[in-house]
């Protein structure tokens, strides 16, 4: 079809050059999408995935494939999933399981074969649809864009054509196709769309994917400026920690330059807007997602990797007292009179109270204020480590040993503690 070579070109998605690994499902779009590109001249693979998901019918698709494969003398590659284990162990659901598989799948095959791409078969209904979920979901002006025509190694090529067209070049061909029953079941909130909101919406205006569509060219240029700016806000509110407060506040739309940052960290817009409502309170407030956090500090949102704080290694040493001895000037040693230390030594991180008696001073202070002091971050003082004798803390470590344990005149065994780098 002339449309596809067309639509091809303009977005610059591949040339008769490249081999192209096509996603083959065997339903009637991607069916299409190979169909296609054969009669265009150009190098194809195929890759399948069978998610074990529909029982016979999901082997029946696979036999279609290889039969079709066969028949055309295209390379297949094909993958079984036990895909409701791997939603069930990742607490996700089975769609997200199925999509997270299949992408990385393809991925992985398309290095694998020396692909230029990989090639899906979404259409003009699929991107009608995934507008329309968005909408009812809700989302940023990015998600009312429609579905794009590459991102990254993945393209689009039938984004050009609606389901009718696709359905029509095969009948024209002779060439059959599977259907996936559960695509005419409306069990799932896509094919509720599908089945039931998209006809309703053509009763009152016939033409309705057509507005969708040209509404989401709309926003599509709308959307191009607007990443320009954000990406600008970027810039300005960013620090190598997190997010200047004070930045931020400058801001035209603070909340939305937020969102754009920790959305793709996972955060959804009810988070960035509790996160917002803290900008003005008091330190410590932390927001997390499985695998980021944020945490409220005093200028700034402190962003970071959910992570465990990887515990130092310690080389510990006994000497003999001497006059002679000189006590390193590093930060990644201690010196202790190991006469003072009655207890086993452990490490731990600091706790909320922990308290000691700074190297030179006779008082206590809280090893919070000392860390304060030094202004270091909440993230830095979540990462503290303290060497204790017993309930005593005798060193924060990488920092400043406790007054109680140090070498005096009366020393004889000297105790030195380095940590070792990993």
């Amino acid at each position: 079809m002339q449309k596809v070579v067309q639509y091809i070109e303009r977005h610059k998605l591949f040339s008769l050059d490249d081999k192209i690994l096509v996603a083959l499902s065997g339903g009637a779009d991607s069916v299409a999408l190979l169909r296609l590109l054969l009669s265009l001249g150009y190098t194809c693979e195929a890759a399948h995935c069978n998610f074990h998901l529909r029982g016979a019918e999901s082997d029946r698709d696979e036999h279609f494939v290889r039969q079709l494969c066969l028949e055309h003398r295209v390379t297949l590659h094909t993958v079984h999933f036990n895909t409701e284990q791997e939603a069930k162990e990742r607490h996700i659901s089975i769609e997200m399981a199925a999509r997270e598989l299949r992408y990385a799948w393809f991925e992985k095959t398309r290095e694998a074969c020396s692909a230029a791409v990989i090639a899906v078969a979404h259409h003009q209904d699929d991107s009608v649809e995934t507008l329309l979920l968005n909408l009812i979901r809700g989302t940023g002006i990015n998600g009312l864009r429609g579905i794009r025509p590459r991102n990254g190694h993945i393209v689009r090529p039938l984004l050009c054509l609606d389901r009718k067209e696709i359905v029509g070049y095969l009948e024209s061909i002779g060439q059959a196709y599977v259907t996936d029953s559960t695509n005419l079941q409306d069990e799932y909130t896509r094919n509720k769309i599908r089945l039931n909101l998209l006809p309703m919406m053509q009763e009152i205006n016939p033409s309705v994917k057509e507005s969708i569509l040209k509404t989401a060219e709309h926003l599509d240029d709308a959307a191009s400026i607007y990443n320009i700016g954000i990406e600008e806000a970027k810039l300005r509110v960013k620090t190598p920690e997190g997010i200047s407060i004070g930045a931020l506040r400058q801001e035209a739309a603070p909340e939305t330059v937020l969102f754009e940052i920790l959305h793709p960290l996972g955060f959804n817009a009810a988070q960035v807007r509790d996160i917002c409502r803290t900008l003005d309170g008091q330190p410590g407030k932390v927001f997390a997602t499985p695998g980021w956090r944020v945490i409220k500090d005093r200028g700034s949102l402190l962003i970071e990797p959910v992570q465990e704080a990887v515990k130092p290694l310690l080389e510990i040493k006994e000497h003999p007292y001497t006059p002679d001895f000189m006590i390193p000037r590093n930060k990644a040693t201690a010196c202790f009179d190991a006469d003072k230390l009655q207890h086993p030594l452990s490490l731990r991180l600091c706790r909320q109270g922990d308290s000691f008696v700074p190297f030179g001073m006779k008082g206590r202070k809280k090893v919070s204020d000392y860390l304060t002091d030094r202004k270091f971050s909440l993230l830095r003082k979540e990462r503290q480590w303290v060497l204790c004798c017993g309930d005593d803390i005798i060193w924060l470590v990488g920092e400043r040993v406790d007054n109680r344990f140090r070498i005096d005149k009366k020393t004889r065994k000297v105790l030195v503690v380095s940590t070792i780098d990993q």
